[in-house]
C-alpha cells in the first residue's frame, strides 16, 4: 500500500482538540505505548481493509489488536511512527482525511443490520446519512468524542442494553415503520420520548444534536448532563420537530429476544457466523484468517460487534464446519458455552497505569475456575472507570491488588456496580462464590 501525500498541513498525531479518548488521528499514550481507534462505519469492515489492520498493527505496533465495546478497532503498542500509520489506515479506507470529522463517528447499529430476519427495517441507509451528517457539519464537531448514537432496527441480534446520549429505535404503528428515540438511556431501558416517520429519521438526528448544543453548557459533554438541569420533556419539547407522542408511542418497550452472538447466526438468506478473540484481544494472524474466510466462503465483509466479537455474514453453509475449524485453530471462540465466552477484562496492569491487576492474565485464570451456575457475563475490571464494559455486567471483579478482587453482583436498585458479595478475594474464592450465582445467569 503506497504512502500517498495527505492534504493536512498539521502533524497527523494532534487532534482539534484535547481529549483522553483514541481515535484515529489521535494516538493517546498508555503504559504499553500508543494507542489509535479504528472507528468502523456501523462496525462494518471488509477484508482487505481487516488485512490493513493487521499489516498496521505489525508494522507500526507491536501487533495488539482489540475489538472494542462500540464495534470498534483499536491497535495498541504503537511506537513512534505515528504520521505513518494513520497514513497507512487512511488509505484503507479507514477514516475520513477530516481530522475534526473524525471524533464524533460514534454510531452503533446491530451487527446484522439490513440481514437480521427480525428487523423492522434495513437502518443501513439511514446510518450513511448520519455518517454524512456528523463528520461534515462543522457545528457537531464540537461534540465530545464520546458523545455517542444508536440506530436500532428492531433485529433480534441487538446491543439494547449499552447507554447512549440518543437512541433510535424501530416500531411499527399503523402499520407502517416508525423510529421512537430517547435520550441518555438505553433501547431496554427507555423511556421512549417521541417517534417520527422512518423518513424523518435524519431530520430527528440532527435536531436532537443540536437543541443538546443549545443547551450545554461549557462543563456538559454529554446528553445526562445537560438533563440532570434540563427535564427531558422540557428538552424535547425545544425542538423544531411535529413529534408523535401519544400512549402507542411513550408506552412502547422495545422487546428483547435472547440470542447468541456466537456460531451460527440467522439471516433473511443464509446463515452468518459470529466468532470472539479471547477477551476481546486480536492477533494479526487471527484477523487475517478472519479476512481470508470471509473472502473465500462469505462476501468478503465482516462486521464487529459490540461483544468484542465478529461476524462473518453470507458464509456459504456448506463450508461453515471448515470455517469453524480454522478459526478455532487461530484460537478464536465460536461458540458460547466456552468459559472464555463469558468473560469480560480491561487492559490490565500490563497496559494501563490506573489498573491495579493483570485482568487479562487473571480472566484466563478464572476461565479454569467458573462453574456451570456462574453468571453469563463476569466483567474484570482493573480500576473502578471499568472502561471494557458500557454497562454493568451480572458479575464485576473490581481489583484491589494484583490478584485480589471484590465481587459486585448487578442489582437494580443499587447504584454503581451493584450488591457487593465478597471482598478481597482470590480467583479461587470468587469462581467458588460466582458458581452459586444461578439467579444470574441472563446478561
Amino acid at each position: 500500500m503506497p504512502d500517498t501525500p495527505l492534504k493536512q498541513a498539521q502533524p497527523l498525531d494532534i487532534s482539534p482538540r484535547p481529549s483522553a479518548c483514541p481515535g484515529l488521528w489521535r494516538i493517546v499514550a498508555a503504559r504499553d505505548g500508543g494507542i489509535c481507534r479504528v472507528k468502523l462505519p456501523g462496525g462494518a469492515l471488509s477484508a482487505a481493509q481487516a488485512e490493513a489492520v493487521a499489516d498496521a498493527a505489525e508494522r507500526y505496533a507491536g501487533g495488539v489488536i482489540e475489538a472494542t465495546n462500540r464495534a470498534n478497532l483499536q491497535i495498541r503498542g504503537i511506537g513512534n511512527e505515528h504520521a505513518a500509520l494513520v497514513r497507512y489506515l487512511l488509505d484503507a479506507g479507514l477514516g475520513p482525511r477530516e481530522a475534526a470529522g473524525d471524533d464524533v463517528r460514534n454510531l452503533m447499529l446491530s451487527p446484522l443490520a439490513g440481514l437480521d430476519p427480525q428487523r423492522v427495517l434495513d437502518t443501513r441507509p439511514l446510518a450513511a446519512q448520519i455518517l454524512a451528517l456528523l463528520e461534515n457539519t462543522p457545528a457537531f464537531h464540537q461534540l465530545s468524542a464520546k458523545f455517542a448514537v444508536q440506530l436500532d432496527g428492531g433485529e433480534a441480534l441487538a446491543m439494547l442494553d449499552h447507554p447512549h446520549d440518543l437512541w433510535l429505535s424501530a416500531l411499527t404503528l399503523d402499520g407502517e415503520p416508525w423510529l421512537g428515540f430517547g435520550l441518555a438511556s438505553s433501547p431496554a431501558a427507555g423511556p421512549v420520548l417521541g417517534a417520527v416517520r422512518q423518513e424523518r429519521g435524519l431530520d430527528l438526528v440532527r435536531a436532537v444534536l443540536e437543541g443538546f448544543l443549545a443547551h450545554a453548557r461549557a462543563d456538559q459533554s454529554r446528553m445526562r448532563q445537560v438533563l440532570e438541569s434540563m427535564p427531558a420533556d422540557t428538552f424535547v419539547q425545544s425542538l423544531a420537530l411535529d413529534l408523535r407522542r401519544d400512549p402507542a408511542v411513550l408506552g412502547w418497550r422495545r422487546a428483547r429476544t435472547p440470542v447468541s452472538w456466537l456460531g451460527r447466526l440467522a439471516q433473511s438468506s443464509g446463515r452468518a457466523l459470529g466468532v470472539a478473540p479471547p477477551l476481546g484481544r486480536l492477533t494479526p494472524a487471527m484477523l487475517r484468517g478472519v479476512a481470508r474466510i470471509a473472502r473465500e466462503w462469505g462476501d468478503g465483509s465482516l462486521r464487529l460487534t459490540p461483544w468484542q466479537s465478529l461476524v462473518l455474514p453470507h458464509l456459504d453453509e456448506a463450508w461453515q464446519p471448515a470455517a469453524v475449524a480454522e478459526l478455532a485453530a487461530l484460537g478464536l471462540l465460536c461458540a458460547d458455552d466456552q468459559p472464555l465466552a463469558r468473560l469480560i477484562a480491561c487492559t490490565g496492569d500490563s497496559g494501563c497505569a490506573k489498573a491495579l491487576a493483570d485482568t487479562k492474565a487473571d480472566a484466563r485464570a478464572l476461565a479454569a475456575l467458573l462453574g456451570p451456575g456462574a453468571p453469563a457475563s463476569v466483567h474484570l475490571s482493573g480500576c473502578p472507570r471499568s472502561c471494557a464494559a458500557a454497562h454493568v455486567a451480572p458479575a464485576t471483579l473490581l481489583a484491589r491488588a494484583p490478584g485480589r478482587y471484590d465481587l459486585y453482583l448487578r442489582d437494580p436498585h443499587v447504584p454503581g456496580f451493584g450488591l457487593l458479595r465478597g471482598s478481597d478475594l482470590t480467583l479461587k474464592d470468587a469462581g467458588a462464590l460466582l458458581a452459586l450465582q444461578t439467579e444470574h445467569l441472563d446478561d
